[in-house]
């Protein structure tokens, strides 16, 4: 399917993460870019990580969420509140989301009342945050749960409402560790739905996700990074970084059916992760 890249949305250049003296990642790099299918009005980036435990992935995406401070290296994002072309802002902690596993969201607040929370440092007046939420709430099919509160909901809806709490909070940027976990068939099914709307919601929209599903990584990202530690001349070091970084887009895989080519693919990524 015919895509163009724009403008980079994610820039991480030679990141090393330590705790103390023992470093966990290191030398770090990747960029994610606008992509612009032809025919399709939004298309939002999703990205996988993939590794076995303990390569450092957890430890990237705190990285990522400005939770740690690097090292050495940088992050950078679209910096969507400058007119400037490219503009570009180092990643500090709030400007990319989080959802965790458990969906955590205000026990005593409303859907609605999470969602205004979320929007309180927006620039936006009051009728146009007002519309917002209306409009996510219509398109995210919340409309029976706006004066619910969490424990009223379903695992899928408090899903959905604290993607979007982060979206709100974080300008289109979202990571979701492990998002598949523990889930049956029919909550794997909300989990791909809600990461549709992402994608359809806004073409910047770009979702990180980790999991250690390689077929749903294969079936639902358009970029694979395999996080793992690396063998450099002959020795295998204990920290991790990008061993491997397949670009299904570039390989004619993103938005096709799992097939032949997929499962080919899926033996190499695993292929590359026993080895590191």
């Amino acid at each position: 399917m015919s895509h163009s890249f724009k403008e980079s949305l994610l820039y991480v250049e030679n990141l090393s993460i330590a705790y103390d003296d023992k470093i966990i990642i290191k030398d770090v790099s990747l960029i994610e870019k606008d992509v612009v299918r032809a025919g399709v009005e939004n298309t939002g980036q999703t990205i996988a990580i993939v590794g076995r435990s303990g390569r450092g992935k957890s430890t990237f995406f705190k990285a990522l969420t400005g939770l740690v401070q690097p090292k050495t290296g940088k992050i950078l994002i679209k910096d969507f509140a400058s007119q400037e072309e490219n503009a570009a802002k180092p990643v500090k902690e709030g400007d990319i989301g989080f959802v965790d596993q458990k969906y955590t969201l205000f026990r005593h607040k409303t859907v609605t009342q999470t969602l205004q929370f979320a929007l309180r440092k927006s620039t936006l007046s009051q009728t146009e945050k007002d519309k917002k939420i209306k409009d996510y709430i219509h398109k995210w099919g919340l409309e029976t749960c706006v004066d619910k509160y969490p424990n009223e909901l379903s695992g899928g809806q408090r899903q959905r409402t604290a993607i979007i709490e982060q979206l709100f909070s974080s300008d289109h940027f979202i990571i979701m560790d492990e998002p598949f976990s523990g889930l049956d068939v029919g909550n794997i099914e909300e989990v791909k739905k809600a990461f549709d709307l992402l994608s359809e919601t806004s073409e910047y929209n770009t979702l990180l996700f980790s999991t250690h599903d390689i077929k749903l990584a294969i079936e639902l990202s358009q970029s694979i990074y395999v996080i793992g530690h690396p063998t450099i001349n002959g020795d295998k070091k204990d920290y991790g970084t990008v061993v491997a970084k397949y670009d299904l887009r570039e390989m004619g895989l993103a938005w096709n059916e799992y097939g032949e080519d997929h499962r080919k693919l899926y033996k190499e990524i695993v292929h590359q992760m026993m080895i590191s």
